[in-house]
């Protein structure tokens, strides 16, 4: 469970699940897609090129836009909010073949002067676009002004084919699973965890096991520009979408309008690099974390670590009857340190804790794992690791990944065991072989894009917004930097940031390269 990628308000989102339903059969009513732009340029891929050419029954399909229906216990958006199906190529490469449908999520420009549609991806991957939007609107209203506001559930995740890989009894199951063995018995049973887990995906997944790259998402957005009639891609990727929106850029770039990338994923980091990357930016939180409650970083780390022993020779009962354990322990000190928001449960957590009460804890893992107080688990982190593991060609042995523990572990003493371990387990014996080593950005000639980086943050460290813009190429990526804490920048309290973005967004007005908000 390494994947930290997610954004914080699409942790929370996957709670309130709220649905889409519609058809693309063009039948009808109400307000209907606009028509097809040209096809999309051929560029190249690593696992083969598409056609050049699209065929019209995907360039000229019209979106039947109708009310988004609820899903589950949880209620539909409000009535701003309409709902459709959009059929992308299930194999890029054979664009006449299969087709699979697409979730979509529109609320319509508010002014009169419209410049198009702006996608959002929140994160993940496998992130609902389709239930996170309704509940970050009010955040980004300005911008309704001119822009209609459209997202989407990306192939393979929630209501675009989404991938159920285990039932609520085997994952509750595998919670006992030790994430930072420590015996042969414990690593026997965490990958043999891991390997039963890959074919499960593949069970539920079938074909579309090997069609949900990064690469594939980002060719969806083209076609998904064309049918909403824009000319040029108009997009806000926080999270794991700046990976998304920076490989659209790579290769579309003469498609690329007014993109702006928040909270960056570092392009150049492979999959130790990115686990490596991971625990500097928890460890660096914790420690802002520790510093606000007056506690010494280095002494409060090394209490959590004790607990976190502790927890791994002897779990803590909770109210719940289930126990905590140091992997679920591990997970929900994670969570809060998403957001300074979350800073004061932490506190209460680990209190508790200490008190021989896992209870707290417990609950912030539940909340990072999707599982409800019924005991049923969301798919977001099934999504999550079948589209990473077809991204990252890399598969570290157990042997390299012992090898890296102790760098791992000066990294960071809390977690770097816990992500060092991840590093081999999360996509170990795959179905299906992973695409590259590390995603290819660089966008030549593409318009200038935003890339907002917080100093604080966890999840995608500040040092990958750097690299994100030395990838990009010159004269392509405009770095705006936040000095503040928590994932992401936009929408976190920062007046500095969210005028800036905005003023780009709805003006065409670029900062400064280098512009700084504290």
């Amino acid at each position: 469970m390494r994947r930290l990628l997610r954004w914080t308000a699409a942790v929370a989102a996957t709670l309130l699940m709220a649905g889409c339903g519609g058809s693309s059969d063009g039948s009808g009513s109400g307000d209907e897609g606009k028509g097809p732009g040209s096809a999309p340029p051929s560029a190249p891929r690593s696992s083969g090129s598409p056609a050049t050419d699209l065929p019209s029954s995907l360039t000229q399909q019209h979106l039947d836009w109708r009310r988004c229906k609820a899903t589950g216990s949880a209620s539909a958006p409000g009535d701003d909010w309409r709902c459709a199906t959009l059929k992308v190529p299930l194999d890029w490469s054979e664009p006449d073949g299969r087709t699979i449908g697409l979730a979509l999520i529109r609320a319509q420009a508010t002014g009169g002067d419209r410049i198009g549609s702006l996608l959002f991806n929140f994160g993940g991957p496998g992130g609902s676009g389709v239930s996170t939007i309704p509940y970050f609107s009010a955040t980004v209203s300005a911008l309704r002004e001119r822009y209609d506001l459209v997202s989407w559930d990306p192939r393979g995740v929630a209501g675009s084919e989404g991938v159920r890989c285990r039932g609520d009894r085997e994952i509750q199951a595998a919670e006992t699973v030790d994430a930072t063995p420590d015996t042969p018995a414990e690593e026997k049973a965490y990958f043999q965890d891991a390997a039963d887990f890959g074919k499960g995906c593949q069970k539920a997944a079938g074909r579309l096991m090997a069609h949900v790259s990064t690469t594939d998402t980002a060719r969806d957005m083209d076609l998904m520009r064309q049918v909403l009639g824009d000319d040029e891609l108009h997009y806000f990727g926080l999270s794991y979408g700046t990976e998304l929106g920076g490989v659209y850029a790579h290769l579309f770039p003469r498609r690329v309008g007014r993109l702006v990338l928040d909270g960056v994923v570092d392009p150049a980091a492979d999959t130790a690099g990115h686990a490596q990357n991971q625990a500097r930016g928890f460890q660096r939180a914790l420690d802002d974390y520790l510093k606000s409650t007056g506690q010494d970083p280095e002494q409060g780390s090394r209490h959590i670590a004790d607990l976190l022993k502790r927890l791994d020779a002897k779990p803590l009962p909770t109210s719940s009857g289930r126990k905590l354990t140091q992997t679920l322990a591990t997970t929900g000190i994670i969570l809060p340190l998403y957001s300074e928001t979350g800073w004061p449960r932490l506190t209460n957590a680990l209190k508790s804790a200490q008190r021989g009460d896992g209870s707290e804890l417990l609950a912030l893992a539940d909340e990072y794992n999707d599982r409800d107080s019924s005991g049923h688990y969301g798919t977001m982190s099934h999504s999550q690791r079948v589209i990473s593991c077809l991204d990252e060609r890399q598969r570290p042995t157990p042997a390299e990944t012992k090898r890296r523990l102790a760098e791992f572990e000066r990294i960071s003493p809390v977690f770097g065991d816990f992500l060092g371990w991840d590093t081999a387990g999360w996509c170990h014996d795959w179905p299906v072989p992973g695409q590259f080593d590390t995603p290819e950005v660089s966008a030549p000639g593409a318009a200038p894009i935003l890339l907002v980086g917080n100093t604080g943050d966890p999840a995608t460290p500040f040092e990958g917004t750097r690299r994100m813009v030395g990838e990009l190429g010159k004269g392509v990526g405009v770095q705006l930097t936040w000095k503040g804490e928590g994932h992401t920048a936009y929408g976190n309290g920062s007046d500095c940031v969210d005028s800036t973005v905005n003023a780009y967004l709805l003006n065409g007005t670029l900062p400064k390269d280098g512009k700084v908000c504290s």
